[in-house]
């Protein structure tokens, strides 16, 4: 009896304990470390060149589909934009650029048989960007790689928000020295030894900065060089794809088809229409590698399973021009056309814990939605006034409820060096409107029926043509759209309401 006494009281003892640990535990909630965050651009990428989107690619993309395995792949990502600037502008704002007037490529004002819309040639440092936002809760912050949103320094990625730039300036491509190959000519870059590769280099100087910063939270920003121009890569790659498109009977065939011409060029431009072209394979091989030595250095830095990664790129896949090195089929047109080949991307985001790997999200997502949606995956207040025309992907991510959002839009007022047609558009559901500058004209397309954009139904579904246009036209009153310009002594160009 007296044995069993004790027995009783030792154990009421330990429950009590242990009944405090629980209490203790639920008045104090653990506190989770910080997410850190690697966005991840690559310049000019078409949808179709990565295997995780099309498995029978010419290209191989490993390390981008082992990043799709792990998270979440939205196959209807857009860029904001058919060209890179104002696509770069959307993602460090989560703006449209249609509202500072930041609408190509910065410096590029090409005439047709208009001139094109002011232009805005770099981002306004009253901007609140991304990179600030996070330095506000303790991120340490690093950008490497292409920059393109300002003229002068004072522009650049040191004066935006980042603690660390590796190689950003006012390029648009690396067109110093080597090239894609040191010495870079980059004065944001110290050359390496003479031969080095410039995406290996960046993915380095990124895994560095990772690893020094695994004990704080961070945010480092790799925008690539490639896949642009200059057409080059390391030598033994471009014999490997030769030998490859020589083997799959890749060569020989028709490479190209026509096009619709837009304004007098000299040649009469047509469109890639198959992938063998072996230095472009050998600079998307290059780039993915680079891609893998950055989710190598999370998983050896310990930081993996607490950092969000996300892939997307800049403009679709060059088809129609400087080399026209890649195909976009089955989407129409490429980079600097209004078609789903110049605005459809890449769009992937792993978050450890968050999202389901290997998940697939078919709603229409756009890349002014990364900068909410990195504040509301690390917990912190969002900027509205900021952000105006992102939305956090959150709910998809989770997979908790669709999002709220009527329509997405794009606005592009301009001769593209790749041929594009100066025009807007809004996508409102599997709808797709299209608007030509030069003369009002009207084209719809039902994307899911032909994601190729070759049945034109505006005179089919008038209504829905007039419904479309009427909520463009108040969209381009709400950004302040501007449109082409009258040449000197020429004819007026169409304006919205004529």
């Amino acid at each position: 009896m007296q044995l069993m006494s004790r027995c009783t009281l030792m154990l009421m003892l330990v429950f009590s304990v242990l009944a405090d640990r629980s209490l203790s535990a639920a008045e104090k909630p653990k506190q989770n470390k910080p997410l850190n965050f690697v966005f991840i651009l690559v310049d000019d990428l078409g949808y179709m060149d990565v295997g995780c989107n099309n498995s029978q690619t010419f290209y191989e993309t490993p390390h981008i589909n082992q990043l799709a395995k792990t998270g979440m792949r939205f196959t209807n990502g857009y860029a904001a934009n058919p060209v890179c600037s104002p696509t770069r502008y959307s993602i460090m704002t989560g703006k449209y650029p249609t509202r500072v007037d930041a609408t190509n490529f910065f410096s590029g004002k090409r005439a047709g048989k208009f001139l094109p819309a002011p232009l805005n040639d770099k981002m306004p440092l009253s901007e609140t960007t991304i990179a600030e936002a996070l330095k506000e809760h303790g991120y340490s912050t690093f950008f490497a790689g292409k920059w393109h949103l300002g003229p002068t320094q004072e522009f650049w990625p040191e004066n935006q928000g980042f603690d660390i730039n590796r190689g950003g300036w006012h390029r648009g491509g690396p067109y110093g020295g080597g090239k894609y190959f040191s010495p870079y000519g980059n004065p944001r870059l110290t050359d390496g030894p003479k031969g080095e590769h410039l995406p290996d280099r960046l993915a380095s100087e990124t895994a560095r900065f990772i690893d020094a910063h695994r004990d704080e939270p961070f945010f480092a920003y790799l925008a690539f060089y490639s896949v642009h121009t200059p057409l080059m890569g390391p030598g033994p790659l471009v014999t490997k794809y030769k030998v490859k498109a020589k083997q799959l009977g890749l060569t020989g065939k028709e490479e190209f088809a026509d096009e619709e011409q837009v304004f007098p060029v000299d040649e009469k431009r047509r469109v890639r229409i198959l992938q063998n072209h072996a230095v472009y394979a050998a600079m998307v091989e290059s780039m993915d590698k680079a891609v893998g030595k950055v989710l190598q250095q999370l998983e050896e830095s310990g930081v993996a399973e607490n950092t969000v990664v996300m892939l997307t790129a800049d403009n679709g896949g060059l088809s129609t021009s400087e080399g026209s090195p890649t195909s976009n089929l089955p989407l129409r047109g490429g980079k600097g056309w209004l078609y789903e080949g110049g605005i459809r991307e890449v769009f992937l985001i792993r978050w450890p814990g968050g999202t389901e790997p290997g998940s697939v999200c078919n709603e229409p997502v756009i890349s002014t939605d990364f900068y909410p949606t990195i504040l509301d995956l690390a917990g912190l207040p969002l900027k509205p006034q900021q952000h105006l025309d992102g939305v956090s992907l959150k709910p998809l991510l989770q997979r908790e409820e669709p999002l709220k959002r009527d329509a997405l839009y794009w606005h592009y007022p301009h001769y593209s060096n790749q041929g594009g047609i100066p025009g807007g558009a809004i996508r409102v559901g599997d709808w797709k409107l299209i608007e030509r500058f030069e003369d009002g004209q009207l084209h719809l397309y039902h994307l899911k029926e032909d994601l190729g954009e070759k049945q034109d139904l505006a005179a089919k579904y008038p209504e829905r043509v007039a419904t479309m246009r009427k909520q463009l036209h108040k969209w381009y009153q709400e950004t302040d759209a501007k449109f082409l310009q009258v040449k000197p002594g020429g004819p007026e160009p169409w304006r919205p309401g004529t």
